[in-house]
């Protein structure tokens, strides 16, 4: 375990001098708060175009509104963001050409790439913290009510849709190791966001067993979908960590 975690430490010090992070992390946190504040305020000033398209959400008021808004901003916008930054971190490798150097450590390439998942999944805890914690600021100063029960309720589950939403972004690692760079990782990304908007639009009674649309449904549609339905999240990032690492373990220079 000792070069894992070597790795590790390594993989957490470059991502806490990171500027691309810490910037997606402000942009994601402070464009779902202020979209959210922004839509629920034109909700609850009666604004039939954003009433329309809030579609069920326009019917809430209250913390269930914006916490609703936030999760449905979350759920297509922070796939997106999670997506390109772990596009970034696995992409930059090969597009700066510092993966010829990981050659030559005497850390195994695999662990290398466990220790970048492992790092992302750090970052998305941290990011989805701050965001729970910011949409609960914002809520009391729009003077919504008391941190109630129910209220911790919908800003945990909030939290819990920030953190699956981040492991969902997992195949962006693994494309962008088969594709050698960025881009092939944040066009998988987008073709995660379109594969979930499809299974709602298309199969709207059975999306909660489809694992990319499930954590949105759950978040949104209470009772709608099951634990068993929801466990199967799991199986993204663990069959596609799987798939990176062996991705790494093979790595040639030469193709």
């Amino acid at each position: 375990m000792r070069p894992l975690t070597t790795a590790v430490a390594v993989e957490l010090s470059k991502a806490l001098a990171s500027r691309v992070l810490r910037t997606t992390t402000v942009l994601l946190v402070a464009g779902v708060a202020i979209l959210s504040s922004a839509l629920v305020g034109a909700a609850t000033a009666g604004n039939a175009q954003v009433l329309a398209q809030l579609g069920p959400l326009g019917a809430r008021d209250g913390w269930a509104l914006l916490t609703g808004v936030a999760a449905q901003i979350t759920a297509a916008g922070g796939l997106l963001a999670f997506g390109v930054a772990l596009s970034w971190n696995v992409g930059r490798e090969f597009a700066d050409g510092t993966v010829v150097g990981l050659f030559a450590l005497p850390v195994p390439r695999s662990h290398i790439a466990v220790a970048k998942l492992v790092v992302h999944v750090l970052w998305t805890v941290a990011v989805a913290a701050a965001l729970t914690a910011t949409l609960a600021a914002l809520g009391l100063a729009l003077d919504l009510g008391p941190l109630d029960g129910p209220v911790l309720g919908q800003l945990g589950r909030l939290l819990a849709l920030g953190l699956l939403t981040g492991v969902l972004a997992v195949p962006a690692a693994w494309a962008a190791t088969l594709g050698r760079g960025l881009l092939p990782g944040v066009a998988a990304t987008i073709g995660l966001i379109v594969a979930a908007q499809v299974a709602v639009v298309a199969a709207p009674d059975r999306a909660g067993w489809f694992p990319l649309a499930a954590p949105a449904l759950w978040a949104l549609r209470l009772g709608e979908v099951a634990p068993h339905q929801l466990a199967l999240v799991a199986l993204v990032p663990l069959a596609f960590g799987a798939l990176t690492a062996l991705a790494w373990d093979r790595l040639r220079l030469d193709r």
